[in-house]
């Protein structure tokens, strides 16, 4: 709630999206919006369309922004923007820059990184001397949903039963069309084991899993699903990319092995593999294909190892980020 007296704030979003950044940053960005909404604050997107068609399929009620919008804060989340353009939009207004790659110089107050290996002087000479740095996996925008299952999910890895469900979800833009490569590379070698896919309604692989899925009964498609939340805690492993959703999954405590789709998540990714969280590969890597079935091959059947990268999940953070992200951020307002 707004504190009495006090006038409601409004914060900008400026996020990417599109084909070849997939929609990672905007669906976090919604996860932190709907965290400042609950501390009273008023929240809308610049919606470009390519932001616009995320938006409409997961938050159609979230305010977008004209040209002539007023705000008090904004946020970024994009990899394309740097200290020149902050400065330019924000016009003077307090920014928080969501980021992970510390790669050039940033404008802002406040900078989210949720890296796992990432330290403050990563940041060093990128940022100003008053810059705020809300670093590591805990600081992560996860949705609430995800934390209010987490008892529920611990209590059932617990159990260490078989694999009969795996989710694969490799971003709602399928870059490339990876969800139909690895869906293809699964489906030889996990028997019986049921697959839930989740992707995009314009990911460049539906058309075909369609296809695969009224031919095959283990293959279950989930197109802009609202139940990510469910299906993690359904799942007994994950093929998962490596953005955004790894958080989910830990928050979740479920075993996984994770795919690098893009240079800018190499680092998160191989800090999580270090520490014994997950194991990673390259898509882009020429052996993918005999490395991925291999891999997959030994988690299906080796319940130890799942059990302990399910454990090493559950430590790398408790999903309650987007909460500590939003009040940091009104308190700079």
């Amino acid at each position: 709630m707004t504190p009495a007296g006090k006038a409601r704030r409004k914060v900008l979003f400026v996020c990417a999206a599109g084909p070849s950044v997939g929609g990672g940053h905007v669906m976090r960005s919604l996860t932190l919006a709907k965290a400042l909404a609950q501390k009273g604050a008023a929240c809308a997107f610049q919606a470009t369309p390519e932001v616009a068609r995320v938006l409409d399929a997961f938050a159609p009620n979230m305010a977008r922004a004209d040209a002539e919008a007023d705000f008090d804060a904004v946020v970024f989340d994009s990899y394309a923007l740097g200290a020149d353009d902050h400065r330019a939009i924000a016009k003077g207004r307090p920014t928080l820059v969501i980021d992970d790659l510390a790669d050039r110089p940033l404008a802002a107050d406040l900078v989210l990184d949720a890296g796992p290996a990432r330290t403050a002087e990563d940041y060093a000479g990128l940022v100003g001397p008053r810059t705020g740095l809300l670093l590591g996996p805990n600081h992560a925008p996860v949705r609430p949903a995800f934390a209010a299952l987490r008892d529920a999910a611990l209590a059932r890895r617990a159990e260490d039963g078989p694999v009969r469900r795996i989710l694969v979800s490799l971003g709602l833009t399928d870059v490339g069309g990876i969800t139909g490569r690895v869906v293809a590379l699964l489906r030889p070698i996990i028997g019986d084991v049921a697959l839930d896919v989740v992707l995009g309604g314009e990911a460049p692989s539906l058309p075909a899993l369609w296809a695969l899925a009224a031919a095959d009964p283990r293959l279950v498609l989930h197109v802009d699903t609202q139940h990510m939340p469910s299906l993690i805690v359904e799942a007994d492993l994950a093929i998962g990319a490596g953005g955004s959703t790894t958080w989910e999954r830990c928050v979740l405590a479920l075993p996984a092995l994770t795919l690098i789709l893009a240079d800018n998540q190499i680092a998160a990714a191989r800090a999580l593999e270090a520490a014994g969280v997950t194991p990673c590969l390259e898509v882009a890597a020429p052996d993918f294909d005999t490395a991925f079935v291999r891999e997959v091959e030994a988690l299906l059947t080796d319940g130890a190892r799942r059990a302990a990268l399910s454990a090493a999940s559950a430590r790398v953070c408790d999903g309650l980020g987007a909460d500590r992200v939003a009040e940091a951020f009104l308190t700079r307002l």
